[in-house]
């Protein structure tokens, strides 16, 4: 299992406004850029940071990035480099992303933009992709579980808090977890799949306690409240209803799904649990990024953490 912040990390659009993370989760920094850029990991943990705008790319074609796999090789051809130089901070940080998602920890990827002479590193954690990582045209398997592991990584809210990662590689084996993580994230919370490279889309579907009126928390894409539907819309995320709808258990490890479909089509899925800790709570004395100010308890409107309305 890996922890990711859920940010929508590589954001689907790069939404994400740059609000400071609150709560009382760790907040570090995702940098994308001109420096090496650290996996952000504790115990398979990782840190969403995906902006929506990076899921969407702005132009960005994720077909792009299918070409000569992630090797040496393929970082260096000159159709990488093209894409890259259509949006090279977008592409950057979507990159840090693909490899944290794609490529096994203790790896990393480095890629020198020729016009500008910026040299990036990206490492890898989670290794979901085996056979791309190695330099090879991504599987179908390869594919989707990439881009639901990048749906997960998003944060509508452009804040870092750490998510626990559970289901299996394009090869069947499942993302190892620590009991530690276990007893730490102990949320269910979403469930993830779709295929952005063959332009098939990203899905997302809860399966979190519903929070109640004074309760929020910045991973509000696919997290529901007591209406049954989740508090923001994500696009191009589209949400599914519940997990167990639309999903097949994964029977053996009993965190994650072995399948999930959607329009006639059946993905890899990847599954995310959070902390307790993380899911902010009006009247906790710290207004968070998803609660307001007004004159109630409900976390739109909450005096003791946000104070009046002007």
């Amino acid at each position: 299992m890996r922890t990711r912040s859920w940010a929508w990390g590589v954001s689907l659009a790069v939404l994400g406004a740059g609000c400071g993370p609150g709560g009382s989760g760790p907040s570090p920094a995702d940098p994308v850029g001109t420096q090496q850029q650290a996996a952000l990991s504790y115990n398979g943990l990782s840190f969403n940071g995906l902006s929506f705008n990076g899921l969407s790319f702005n132009g960005l074609s994720f077909n792009g990035l299918s070409f000569n796999g992630l090797s040496f090789n393929g970082l260096s051809s000159p159709a990488f480099a093209s894409w890259f130089g259509l949006d090279p901070a977008l592409a950057a940080e979507v990159m840090h992303y693909v490899v944290l998602c794609a490529v096994p920890a203790g790896q990393t990827r480095t890629y020198t933009d020729a016009g500008t002479s910026t040299a990036y590193t990206w490492s890898g954690l989670l290794g979901l992709a085996p056979g791309w990582s190695g330099g090879a045209a991504a599987t179908v398997a390869e594919q989707q579980l990439v881009s639901a592991c990048l749906a997960a990584h998003t944060n509508p809210f452009g804040v870092s808090v750490p998510i626990s990662v559970q289901g299996r590689d394009a090869l069947g084996q499942t993302i190892p977890s620590t009991p530690e993580e276990l007893a730490s994230f102990t949320r269910p919370e979403s469930c993830f799949f779709g295929n952005l490279f063959q332009g098939e889309g990203v899905y997302a579907g809860s399966q979190n306690p519903p929070l109640d009126a004074t309760q929020s928390t910045s991973r509000a894409c696919a997290v529901v409240d007591g209406s049954g539907m989740p508090r923001i819309e994500c696009a191009p995320l589209v949400y599914v209803g519940s997990c167990s709808a639309v999903c097949e258990p994964d029977g053996t490890a009993g965190l994650s799904f072995l399948h999930c479909s959607t329009g006639g089509v059946t993905y890899s899925p990847i599954t995310t649990r959070i902390r307790d800790a993380d899911v902010a709570v009006c009247g906790d004395g710290t207004c968070q990024v998803t609660e307001s100010c007004g004159a109630s308890t409900t976390y739109d409107a909450c005096a003791a953490d946000c104070g009046a309305c002007p």
